[in-house]
């Protein structure tokens, strides 16, 4: 039974981590520019957070969420600013491929943290997470301590497994191919992404206030 569970978790951890939204955007763009390794830091940062939203869900945390959701409202305005700031770098400037042996040199840990911190602004997902964990049974009887734990690791995995395998998979069979014009339009794309999504995390508290 903590097999299924685990299975179902891992299944979770996928399906929360695909769509594509900033985070993946950046985990993508840290992947071409700066190497797989630090595209997987970024990701692992990604999962980690996505791990501990599963955890506050499974556990029953409600005085975090609670405390997070309350804080909803400056969570946005941190995001919305760092995106601001990471698209605006990204479009002023010049693209430039770096090797992976350069890619781990660099602070990993910062792209990790950073992404862990931005996945961290949308408290949302942990209300996603207990549809989620409702609908795969864990309810009632089944909500015992070591399946939530089982249930949360694999929400780990899952996402994990995920980021894994887009930060190397583009590195293995998409990197090769790219010149210089591709990287140039990759980076305008990705800039204007980042810089568009932070511009609506920011809106959206703005006309809150506003009204």
């Amino acid at each position: 039974m903590l097999l299924v569970f685990l299975l179902k978790g891992i299944a979770v951890g996928i399906v929360i981590a695909v769509p594509v939204g900033p985070v993946g955007v950046l985990c993508v763009r840290r992947t071409i520019f700066q190497g797989t390794v630090a595209g997987f830091a970024s990701g692992l940062g990604a999962s980690t957070a996505d791990a501990l939203f599963g955890f506050i869900a499974a556990f029953g945390l409600t005085f975090v969420s609670d405390w997070l959701m309350g804080y909803q409202y400056w969570l946005r305005i941190f995001g919305g600013c760092y995106l601001l700031y990471v698209g605006g770098c990204a479009l002023l400037v010049k693209p430039q491929v770096r090797t992976n042996l350069e890619a781990e040199s660099e602070n990993l840990f910062r792209h990790f943290l950073s992404t862990f911190a931005l996945t961290l602004t949308n408290p949302i997902t942990i209300l996603a997470f207990l549809g989620i964990f409702a609908a795969v049974g864990l309810t009632g009887n089944e909500a015992t301590f070591g399946r939530a734990a089982i249930l949360v690791l694999g929400v780990w995995l899952g996402s994990l497994v995920w980021w894994l395998a887009l930060s190397f998979g583009l590195g293995l069979f998409f990197l090769r191919s790219l010149g210089p014009r591709h990287l140039v339009w990759i980076n305008r794309s990705s800039g204007t992404i980042l810089f568009l999504s932070g511009a609506g995390l920011l809106l959206v508290p703005l006309i809150k206030h506003m009204s």
